[in-house]
C-alpha cells in the first residue's frame, strides 16, 4: 500500500507519521521542535524523516505544514516562531530521499483534513479557522486548496480608534490587549473566559465587543467566499462553552461547526495534500 511521510511541523513540537491510503497513521513519532539555527532545523527534519521509515519501503512523498508563509516550490521565507528564515526544506528533503515534497502552510494543511476527512468532507465549499496564538484560515472548495489569504488574521480591523491586526486583537493569546485598551489588565484568555462565565461588570462589555469583531470577521469571509460551513479549532475552543452559542446567533448567516479534527489535523491534511500531488 502506497504511503506519505506527514510532518506538522510547530514552534514547539514536530510530528511526523507515516500514513497510508487509507488515512490510517501507522507510526506517529514527536520531537521538540530545533529553532534559531536554518541548519540545525534542517537537519532534524531529516533525522525525523529518517526515524519514520528508515528503508522509505512504499514511500511516494514527504508533505507537511509549517506556520509561515511558503512559496509553490515548497521554499520557506520565514518561520517567525522558530527565529529563523530563508528555508529550503523541500528542496533540503529531495536532495536527501530522493522523493517528491510538498511543504505548505500549516492553516491549509490543517484545513486538508477537515475537507477531505472530516465530518463536512460532502460540503462543496468549507473555510476552515484556527484561533489560538494567532488567526489562521484556509478555503476548501471540493477538497481542494483555494487561493485565499492564510494570513487572513493579519487583516486590520478598527478598534477603538486605531487600527489592528485580526489576530492581534481577537486570537487567545491577544486577548490581554483587547482587554488592556478597555483598562483591564488579565494573565490571559482562561482568566478572561473565566471571569464572563462569572459575569464580571468589567470583562462582559469587553467580551461582546470581542464577538462582535469576530461576527464583522467572519462577515468578512463569507461576503468574499460564500463558504457552506466554517469550521473552528485551535486552543481557543477550550472555552466554547463559553462563547460559541453567543458566537453563531451574531452570524445567523453563516454556518459554524466545530471541527472533526483535533490535534491530528495537521497530519492528516499533510498526507491529503501528498496524496493529492502524487
Amino acid at each position: 500500500m502506497r504511503k506519505v511521510i506527514a510532518l506538522d511541523i510547530g514552534g514547539t513540537n514536530t510530528r511526523a507519521a507515516l500514513v497510508n491510503e487509507s488515512y490510517q497513521a501507522e507510526k506517529i513519532i514527536i520531537h521538540p521542535t530545533v529553532t534559531g539555527d536554518t541548519d540545525l532545523f534542517l537537519k532534524s527534519v531529516r533525522d525525523i524523516v529518517k526515524e519514520i521509515c528508515p528503508d522509505l519501503k512504499d514511500v511516494i512523498a514527504i508533505a507537511g505544514g509549517v506556520p509561515g508563509r511558503v512559496r509553490p516550490d515548497g521554499y520557506i521565507n520565514a518561520l517567525p516562531n522558530m527565529g529563523i528564515s530563508n528555508i529550503d526544506l523541500a528542496h533540503d528533503l529531495q536532495k536527501a530521499y530522493g522523493l517528491p515534497v510538498f511543504i505548505r502552510n500549516d492553516a491549509e494543511v490543517a484545513a486538508l483534513a477537515e475537507a477531505n476527512l472530516g465530518p463536512f468532507k460532502d460540503e462543496k465549499k468549507l473555510y476552515f479557522i484556527t484561533v489560538s496564538t494567532g488567526v489562521g484560515g484556509a478555503l476548501c472548495v471540493n477538497g481542494k486548496l483555494r487561493d485565499s489569504s492564510y494570513e487572513v488574521g493579519h487583516t486590520l480591523f478598527e478598534y477603538k480608534g486605531e487600527l489592528h491586526e485580526f489576530e492581534h486583537l481577537a486570537s487567545g493569546h491577544y486577548l490581554v490587549r483587547m482587554a488592556k485598551a478597555n483598562g483591564v489588565e488579565l494573565s490571559g484568555a482562561k482568566e478572561f473566559f473565566e471571569k464572563v462565565k462569572e459575569n464580571d461588570p468589567k470583562i462582559v462589555p469587553i467580551y461582546r465587543d470581542w464577538i462582535a469583531l469576530f461576527a464583522k470577521f467572519i462577515g468578512m469571509v463569507q461576503s468574499a467566499f460564500s463558504p457552506d460551513v466554517f469550521t473552528f479549532t485551535g486552543g481557543a475552543m477550550k472555552s466554547a462553552s463559553v462563547f460559541w452559542e453567543d458566537l453563531k446567533a451574531a452570524v445567523p448567516l453563516s454556518r459554524l461547526e466545530k471541527c472533526g479534527f483535533d490535534q491530528e489535523a495537521g497530519l492528516m491534511g499533510a498526507a491529503v495534500f501528498g496524496f493529492q500531488n502524487i
